[in-house]
């Protein structure tokens, strides 16, 4: 069970992005369904939006949030610098038959584990990271040149055509390819109902910690997540909401001392040094000399950004910003005082 707080959630303040005003939107039942937050590392296959926003929130207002160190990274994403969501290569093009190589063109994943690139997803991405650490390249390849391709290339169109697009023949070319991060294991504490730990706040979907993937997703648990969980909440909000009371005496948003923003280069910029933090320090593999220089780092941009909350005009990107240091604080934090590796998550310290 999810252990209740004091506090209740009486609706929430929205941006509108016509009038760029503040708006209350006041309810009885308020739920989040905000999806995960890839967005804090540099190669995610996560939408643009993917940003933590529901998991950030529900922290400010002290809702229970656990398991942030579980992030399942995606092993095989396309290798395109700059590019977000990075372009998903499915696991499935391995189980195929494709081989994972090095640029010297090794099947280096034999040496972690016997079935190579037929091993579980957190096994291969480790095996790819500690590759990308030893040699200091910033990709490695997926090789489909030895297969049939008229077989391959009914099995996995999307996929040959978007390489094409790109220049790439994937009857003749090695793909490139790298990590991502694919699914936030963790997030806002859910009972059964999808209720937090605040009263008249629900969680549902990649937002939500059910509990229901451990330390690992497993595939498809995601549906069954944002599916049942959802369901369980509505039957739950149906039978209660006409006991609820509606409070109305909530104050509106107050911007005053506020000014426009005269340069974004100040948030995109943090964006963009956070990803890099996160992704170097925080990713697959992690350290506890990496923890603590990314905490370190993370400080400085917190203090940064909350100043410029506190001075400057709501925007969508200042608030992304702030949501995705939140997000990355939850994962710093919570991976130092895990005390043992297990599934999504890993430090060498651990042994």
């Amino acid at each position: 069970m999810t252990r209740r707080t004091e506090k209740t959630c009486y609706g929430a303040y929205a941006l509108n992005s016509k009038t760029k005003e503040i708006e209350r939107v006041l309810a009885k039942i308020t739920m989040l369904c905000s999806g995960g937050a890839g967005q804090v590392y540099g190669h995610t296959t996560n939408p643009i939006i993917a940003t933590g926003d529901g998991i950030a929130m529900a922290h400010r207002a002290k809702a229970l949030v656990s398991d942030m160190e579980f992030v399942q990274f995606h092993p095989t994403a396309l290798f395109e610098p700059g590019k977000s969501p990075s372009f998903l290569i499915s696991e499935a093009v391995r189980g195929f038959g494709a081989y994972i190589r090095n640029k010297k063109g090794e099947r280096f994943v034999l040496k972690t584990d016997e079935r190579g690139e037929l091993a579980s997803r957190d096994i291969v991405s480790k095996a790819i990271d500690k590759e990308l650490k030893v040699t200091g390249e910033n990709h490695v390849y997926l090789d489909c040149t030895h297969l049939e391709m008229d077989s391959f290339y009914q099995h996995f169109p999307n996929i040959t055509d978007y390489c094409k697009k790109i220049g790439i023949d994937v009857a003749k070319d090695w793909i490139p390819i790298v990590p991502a991060a694919h699914y936030t294991c963790g997030g806002i504490n859910v009972n059964m109902n999808s209720e937090t730990s605040i009263m008249n706040l629900y969680a549902a979907g990649e937002c939500s910690r059910t509990g229901l993937h451990g330390a690992n997703r497993l595939a498809s648990n995601s549906l069954l997540e944002a599916l049942v969980f959802a369901h369980h909440a509505a039957e739950d909000v149906t039978a209660k909401i006409n006991s609820i009371s509606f409070h109305d005496n909530i104050p509106a948003w107050n911007a005053e001392g506020t000014t426009d923003p005269e340069e974004l280069i100040l948030i995109t910029h943090s964006r963009k040094e956070l990803q890099t933090i996160m992704s170097d320090y925080v990713a697959i593999v992690r350290s506890n000399i990496r923890l603590k220089r990314a905490l370190s780092r993370l400080k400085i941009h917190y203090e940064e950004t909350e100043e410029l909350y506190k001075t400057t005009k709501i925007s969508p990107q200042l608030c992304e910003l702030r949501n995705l240091i939140t997000i990355a604080y939850l994962i710093v934090t919570q991976s130092m005082v895990r005390s043992e590796n297990k599934g999504a998550f890993y430090n060498v310290d651990l042994g």
